[in-house]
């Protein structure tokens, strides 16, 4: 008898033994798919918060491109004239591109004037040319300083000589620099840019510098204006505001970049919301239409 009771306890001991490690584990599973579902609906809500060495350097995109959008609306909401939307917005150009270098991304672009914007009103045309004219000179020591070659494209045709001058002696000052490279699209478009290239081609032909067996994608994007880029096709591109659509910016660039749209507004697009996403960028998995 006494040796069955002993039995039994024995057996008992060594259930619990293997019992409590084992709902143990299935706590800390369940509490770990708590925290995944919960850090997953605060992604969908936008409110979740990336910790700047949660990301890994290894998988930094080399190109990142934006869509500056919102200025206008950012400015309606805050009582501010229009004018003070695009200051707001070109200030916050400036501290984002400095934060995508010093997380190591070698080359950063901003659509910051496209051509279909020369439809808007002409005072507020103005204003954004004066503005973009004023921060060449205001941030030039910035770029030197902090040793970023600055590069302008677009189609440029209805630019005033002012600007155009400020635009060749700020790319002449700053293209030696090599591991940053800021590209300013005005009076951009990407059919523009395509049309352009094409010409250009046909051009070259004509002089019997190429043959049609010459062309090839390679060839095409030698001729595209983001040939200034040791990066030219973006691995992100990022549009602020809420919208979803490219807009004519990078039509040919953007054949497999990672696209991230982000509900804030430009001006309001802070360090928070840049490694959102960033960390979207280095959660994927990117196939350029080729299974892995």
């Amino acid at each position: 008898m006494l040796s069955l009771l002993f039995s039994e306890s024995s057996l008992l001991s060594l259930l619990f033994l293997f019992l409590i490690p084992c709902l143990f584990i299935i706590r800390l599973i369940k509490i770990n798919a708590a925290r995944d579902d919960g850090d997953n609906k605060k992604r969908d809500e936008g409110t979740f918060v990336v910790r700047e060495y949660e990301l890994q350097r290894e998988l930094m995109p080399r190109h990142v491109a934006f869509i500056l959008d919102g200025n206008r609306r950012w400015a309606k909401r805050a009582g501010l004239t229009t004018q003070q939307g695009h200051e707001a917005g070109a200030k916050r150009l400036v501290e984002i591109a400095e934060l995508c270098f010093e997380l190591g991304i070698h080359t950063v672009s901003a659509f910051v004037f496209s051509t279909e914007n020369w439809g808007r009103d002409k005072i507020e045309v103005d204003n954004l040319m004066s503005l973009i004219q004023h921060y060449r000179k205001f941030d030039i020591g910035f770029f030197h300083r902090s040793e970023i070659r600055v590069s302008v494209i677009g189609n440029k045709t209805k630019i005033s000589e002012p600007l155009l001058q400020e635009i060749h002696e700020i790319e002449e000052a700053t293209k030696g620099y090599k591991n940053k490279h800021l590209i300013l699209a005005v009076d951009y478009s990407g059919k523009f840019d395509i049309t352009h290239a094409c010409k250009s081609l046909v051009k070259k032909a004509e002089k019997g510098l190429i043959r049609e067996e010459d062309v090839d994608e390679e060839l095409i994007e030698r001729e595209l204006l983001t040939n200034c880029s040791d990066f030219p096709s973006p691995d992100l591109m990022i549009r602020t505001s809420g919208e979803q659509r490219i807009s004519n910016f990078f039509l040919w660039q953007l054949a497999y970049t990672e696209l991230f749209f982000s509900p804030v507004l430009w001006p309001d697009f802070d360090k928070d919301k840049l490694l959102e996403a960033l960390d979207s960028y280095q959660r994927r998995e990117r196939r350029f239409g080729c299974r892995v």
